[in-house]
């Protein structure tokens, strides 16, 4: 499962700098990466100034079953995948809905993401 790691950057600038990757959304193949990793990093920037004290994780099994935030909030776990496209049907991963049966699991894309980033 190593051999697989994610990086994250608090700016994704600096990720597009490494890759030489500037082109227009429209002409790129990685907007799926840029969108996660640009969710991840705002979520957790706004967390202390919404007062939202949690672990965070990420969830992978062996055979690739991923969930890419997990927040553990008053010994409850909210999953989150973030997905570029809002038309994308996506349900929890059958072993982190079997694992975890009482967790919510929540897909975030452009037509929702106000909403996870600052919750009401």
């Amino acid at each position: 499962m190593t051999s697989k790691s994610k990086i994250y950057f608090l700016d994704n600038g600096i990720r597009n700098a490494l890759i030489a990757q500037f082109n227009t959304p429209d002409q790129r193949n990685d907007l799926g990466q840029l969108w996660e990793n640009f969710m991840l990093m705002e979520r957790l920037k706004h967390r202390p100034y919404q007062s939202i004290y949690a672990n965070v994780y990420f969830w992978r099994t062996y055979d690739q079953q991923e969930v890419d935030l997990v927040e553990e909030l008053d010994g409850k776990l909210f999953g989150s995948e973030f997905k570029w496209s809002k038309n994308k049907t996506v349900k929890p991963p059958k072993n982190w809905a079997s694992a975890y049966p009482n967790s919510e699991f929540t897909v975030i894309h452009p037509g929702n993401y106000q909403d996870f980033i600052f919750p009401k």
